[in-house]
């Protein structure tokens, strides 16, 4: 059996091709006005400093205009509150990203949800998921919308499917598995007190690993002829799923790196882009 490789890199490096396309016709269409992704970073974790940087330099590479926000660790929930009203208000601002994890004082949730909805390309909020979820008109969680069109660009089908998501957190477990079920997968969400772990996953045709833990899930629970999805990144380039032995049994499989996190940065910025045309139509119409 040959083994494909869902290549989420070269997917992502295709997509940023397209969307530089479309930045540059905002550009021509609505007098120069570049359109802005506002990324808000509180405190002083040096992996969010990371991808904040990385989603800047992704939006350097199609013509988005980055804004960066830090904040201090000490930042309370109502200055962040008043950061993200701000941004909110500012006409020049499309997307809004919100960096997680925030600092342990801060009410996470709470800020989240004060994102505007327009502007919520990262898909964090409630209102957001709630929509998504009811096959409603919203911005996805950028992770889980990035999977669903690797999964599509491969022409790997959930319908029918029986889909396995490995983790139940707001912004990837439970998202990716209401994207499945949207989908018209048949889906079971796996989490911490789930009893015979091994034998649901042994049953996945199409397998999320979103549990947040290296090489959690074992490559000989994997039933032949799966898909494999890891949504995981730890130190040394490894996943949540121990992908050495899945390979020999899966029919396709994300690479760890270069599978899912190229899609999640390229997702966030098309879903900015999606923004942008959308508010500069509605401005151009009043």
């Amino acid at each position: 059996m040959t083994t494909l490789v869902l290549d989420g890199k070269a997917l992502a490096h295709q997509i940023e091709n397209e969307l530089a396309v479309r930045v540059q016709s905002l550009k021509r269409n609505f007098n120069g006005a570049t359109p802005v992704l506002a990324t808000i970073l509180v405190g002083n974790d040096p992996s969010s400093a990371i991808y904040v940087k990385m989603k800047g330099n992704a939006c350097r590479r199609v013509g988005l205009e980055s804004r960066r926000v830090e904040l201090a660790q000490t930042t309370t929930t109502a200055q962040l509150l008043s950061v993200i009203d701000t941004l909110n208000a500012d006409a020049r601002v499309q997307g809004i990203l919100l960096q997680h994890p925030v600092p342990p004082q801060i009410d996470e949730r709470r800020c989240f949800d004060q994102i505007a909805l327009r502007k919520d390309v990262d898909g964090v909020t409630v209102l957001g998921f709630g929509r998504m979820a009811m096959n409603e008109p919203a911005f996805g969680s950028a992770t889980p919308a990035g999977i669903m069109r690797l999964l599509r660009y491969y022409n790997l089908v959930p319908d029918g499917k029986h889909a396995v998501v490995v983790g139940r957190s707001p912004i990837l477990g439970k998202p990716i598995a209401m994207m499945l079920l949207n989908a018209n997968a048949t889906v079971t969400i796996c989490h911490s007190k789930t009893q015979g772990l091994a034998h649901i996953v042994g049953l996945a045709d199409i397998l999320v690993g979103a549990v947040g833990k290296p090489q959690f899930i074992k490559g000989a629970w994997i039933k032949d002829g799966a898909v494999v999805v890891d949504a995981g990144y730890h130190p040394g380039g490894i996943g949540d799923i121990e992908m050495a032995t899945a390979i020999t049994k899966c029919s396709a499989y994300t690479p760890v790196p270069g599978g899912v996190g190229p899609m999640t940065i390229a997702t966030l910025i098309e879903q900015t882009i999606d923004s942008a045309e959308h508010q500069f139509k509605g401005e151009a119409k009043s």
